[in-house]
Protein backbone atom coordinates (compact mmCIF):
# COMPACT_ATOMS: atom_id res chain seq x y z
CA UNK A 1 0.00 0.00 0.00
CA UNK A 2 1.43 3.39 -0.95
CA UNK A 3 1.45 6.34 1.38
CA UNK A 4 2.58 9.97 1.39
CA UNK A 5 5.91 10.74 3.05
CA UNK A 6 6.68 14.30 4.14
CA UNK A 7 10.08 15.38 2.85
CA UNK A 8 10.55 19.03 3.81
CA UNK A 9 8.84 22.39 3.92
CA UNK A 10 8.17 23.99 0.54
CA UNK A 11 10.18 27.06 1.61
CA UNK A 12 13.24 24.78 2.01
CA UNK A 13 13.41 24.35 -1.78
CA UNK A 14 14.59 27.48 -3.57
CA UNK A 15 12.55 28.08 -6.75
CA UNK A 16 14.26 26.77 -9.93
CA UNK A 17 16.24 24.15 -7.98
CA UNK A 18 15.98 20.62 -6.67
CA UNK A 19 16.84 18.73 -3.51
CA UNK A 20 17.59 15.10 -2.79
CA UNK A 21 15.73 13.07 -0.17
CA UNK A 22 15.56 9.48 0.98
CA UNK A 23 12.02 8.14 0.54
CA UNK A 24 11.27 4.51 1.37
CA UNK A 25 14.96 3.71 0.99
CA UNK A 26 15.29 5.31 -2.47
CA UNK A 27 17.04 8.53 -3.45
CA UNK A 28 14.45 10.92 -4.85
CA UNK A 29 15.16 14.24 -6.59
CA UNK A 30 12.44 16.79 -5.82
CA UNK A 31 12.17 19.88 -8.00
CA UNK A 32 10.43 23.22 -7.55
CA UNK A 33 10.65 24.84 -11.00
CA UNK A 34 8.91 28.10 -10.17
CA UNK A 35 8.00 30.34 -7.26
CA UNK A 36 4.73 28.49 -6.61
CA UNK A 37 3.71 25.20 -5.00
CA UNK A 38 4.20 22.96 -8.05
CA UNK A 39 6.72 20.18 -7.31
CA UNK A 40 7.96 17.14 -9.20
CA UNK A 41 9.83 14.03 -8.07
CA UNK A 42 11.98 11.57 -10.03
CA UNK A 43 14.80 9.20 -9.14
CA UNK A 44 18.01 11.00 -8.19
CA UNK A 45 20.15 8.39 -9.96
CA UNK A 46 21.53 9.32 -13.39
CA UNK A 47 21.12 6.00 -15.26
CA UNK A 48 23.95 6.75 -17.69
CA UNK A 49 26.54 6.90 -14.90
CA UNK A 50 24.75 5.31 -11.91
CA UNK A 51 25.52 8.52 -10.01
CA UNK A 52 23.32 10.33 -7.47
CA UNK A 53 23.25 13.74 -9.19
CA UNK A 54 19.93 14.56 -10.85
CA UNK A 55 18.76 16.80 -7.97
CA UNK A 56 21.67 19.12 -8.87
CA UNK A 57 20.71 19.32 -12.54
CA UNK A 58 19.49 22.37 -14.41
CA UNK A 59 15.75 22.80 -14.87
CA UNK A 60 14.78 23.82 -18.39
CA UNK A 61 11.71 24.05 -20.57
CA UNK A 62 11.67 22.27 -23.94
CA UNK A 63 8.59 21.96 -26.17
CA UNK A 64 6.42 23.33 -23.33
CA UNK A 65 7.56 20.57 -20.93
CA UNK A 66 9.79 20.88 -17.87
CA UNK A 67 13.00 18.86 -17.90
CA UNK A 68 16.10 18.50 -15.76
CA UNK A 69 19.49 18.20 -17.45
CA UNK A 70 21.93 15.92 -15.68
CA UNK A 71 24.97 17.82 -14.42
CA UNK A 72 27.24 15.13 -15.90
CA UNK A 73 26.55 14.86 -19.64
CA UNK A 74 23.34 16.95 -19.83
CA UNK A 75 20.90 14.17 -20.77
CA UNK A 76 17.40 15.52 -20.14
CA UNK A 77 14.71 13.87 -18.01
CA UNK A 78 11.10 15.07 -18.14
CA UNK A 79 9.93 16.08 -14.68
CA UNK A 80 6.34 14.90 -15.02
CA UNK A 81 7.23 11.27 -15.80
CA UNK A 82 11.02 10.69 -15.84
CA UNK A 83 11.25 10.12 -19.61
CA UNK A 84 14.78 10.51 -21.00
CA UNK A 85 14.70 12.71 -24.11
CA UNK A 86 17.92 11.32 -25.57
CA UNK A 87 17.27 7.60 -24.92
CA UNK A 88 13.91 6.36 -23.63
CA UNK A 89 15.52 3.12 -22.42
CA UNK A 90 17.33 5.23 -19.81
CA UNK A 91 14.20 6.88 -18.38
CA UNK A 92 14.02 7.17 -14.59
CA UNK A 93 11.36 6.38 -12.03
CA UNK A 94 8.74 9.05 -11.38
CA UNK A 95 7.04 9.69 -8.02
CA UNK A 96 3.81 11.51 -7.32
CA UNK A 97 4.58 14.70 -5.41
CA UNK A 98 2.40 17.35 -3.79
CA UNK A 99 2.38 20.20 -1.30
CA UNK A 100 0.04 19.98 1.70
CA UNK A 101 -0.08 22.68 4.34
CA UNK A 102 3.29 24.00 3.20
CA UNK A 103 5.02 20.62 3.28
CA UNK A 104 6.37 18.70 0.27
CA UNK A 105 5.22 15.10 0.18
CA UNK A 106 6.12 12.15 -2.07
CA UNK A 107 4.02 9.02 -2.55
CA UNK A 108 6.04 5.94 -1.72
Amino acid sequence: MSQWQTICKLEDIVPATGVCALAAGEQVAIFRPRNDDQVFAISNIDPFFNASVLSRGLIAEHQQELWVASPLKKQRFRLRDGLCLEDESHSVKHYEARVREGEVQVRV
